[in-house]
């Protein structure tokens, strides 16, 4: 989705950015006009991304490393200018029965989609504040509102997500702060295919049987792309989202719903 210039003279870092929802998000912020600092862990992906938007950059950025957080702001702002947007989507993924879930499991889940998305906001928030105006969208997930078999501890991690959000609405609202999270449902992603197959593996199915499956629970009668969630996340950037604060949007097509 393209906004024409709604976001003209807007800075913005996304996490994350170098595939996916977190590529869909840059790509939707640019087109809109905002100046975008792509970061990922995985640089080359993040340059590859940069490459292709108007004006942008590219940041090796890891979420769990409150070090590298404070660094990424401040390398998105030495180059681009102070942020207006921050969108909080590097996430991650796997798939366990609990009795066989490790600790380590846990741990990885929790450090990037949870701590990763406290750190980041920590590291851009005191500019915000001192501006008094931002704009911050987490990526949390239809997991994070509903009971998800085999994905437990992810689940955990994304209730944390939603938990954090309204928490930092309520704080940061007073500095004319936005903070919302958008919670995507079964979107057809690299990270989606690997839990397809860890679900078939797991359930005794095939990743196709699986996959309709997901569209059989979604009303709307597909699998959503990447580009569905990085619509809402640009809406709620914009000036026609000015008074939505500490939400947390399904969007999924209606998944979850039953």
């Amino acid at each position: 989705m393209s906004d024409g210039g709604t976001l003209a003279g807007k800075i913005a870092l996304v996490t994350g950015g170098g595939a996916g929802i977190g590529q869909a998000i840059a790509t939707a912020l640019a087109g809109a006009g905002a100046r975008v600092a792509v970061s990922d862990i995985d640089l080359d992906a993040a340059q590859r991304i940069a490459a292709g938007l108007p004006g942008a950059v590219a940041i090796r950025l890891d979420v769990t490393s409150a070090e590298s957080a404070r660094a990424a702001v401040a390398e998105a702002e030495a180059a681009l200018g102070p942020l207006d947007i921050l969108c909080n989507n590097a996430g991650v993924s796997t798939m366990r029965r609990i009795v066989d879930l490790t600790e380590r499991e846990w741990d990885f889940n929790f450090d990037v989609n949870a701590k990763g998305v406290f750190l980041v906001t920590q590291a851009a928030a005191p500019g915000m504040i001192a501006r008094r105006s931002g704009c911050i969208v987490n990526t949390a997930s239809m997991a994070g509102k509903t009971a998800v078999p085999l994905l437990a501890h992810y689940a955990a991690s994304k209730w944390a997500c939603i938990g954090f959000t309204k928490s930092a609405a309520v704080e940061f609202g007073p500095h004319n702060i936005r903070v919302n999270c958008v919670c995507p449902g079964y979107v057809r992603t690299s990270m989606q295919q690997r839990e397809l197959d860890w679900e078939a593996q797991l359930r005794g199915m095939t990743p196709d049987e699986v996959s309709e499956e997901y569209i059989r629970k979604t009303p709307l009668g597909r699998l959503e792309t990447p580009g569905d969630v990085a619509n809402v996340v640009l809406w709620l950037c914009t000036p026609g989202a000015e008074f939505v604060t500490g939400a947390a949007i399904d969007v999924t097509g209606g998944a979850g719903l039953e």
